[in-house]
């Protein structure tokens, strides 16, 4: 599925299930919300701490697969084109980047 495909994807589910958007500072309270979870999975299996019994019914790609969600509603309700902005970001990175990483003696 390219990102065109899931922004429109996203869209149709809304639009089918979901009634309409939420507003944009609630979807973005919503993804912080959604990324605290992930961080909760993240802390707990690859990080230090422990797990609880609540913990369980939290899964690393379906956390993950909520952030994207929200951040697909998000672009949607703002109008931004996913694949053009990668592609904008991508390149950007490269250029700035193109040889920081190669020459950072703490990655190797």
């Amino acid at each position: 599925m390219t990102l065109e495909e899931l922004q429109q994807s996203v869209d149709q589910w809304i639009k089918t299930y979901g009634v309409r958007y939420f507003s944009e500072l609630t979807n973005t309270a919503v993804l912080m919300e959604e990324v605290g979870e992930l961080a909760r999975v993240m802390a707990r299996k690859y990080g230090d701490q422990s797990s609880k019994e609540s913990d369980l019914q939290y899964h690393l790609e379906d956390e993950m697969a909520d952030v994207l969600w929200v951040l697909v509603c998000l672009a949607n309700q703002t109008g931004v084109d996913l694949t053009a902005a990668f592609k904008k970001n991508l390149e950007k990175k490269t250029k700035r980047d193109a040889t920081r990483h190669l020459e950072n003696e703490k990655l190797r």
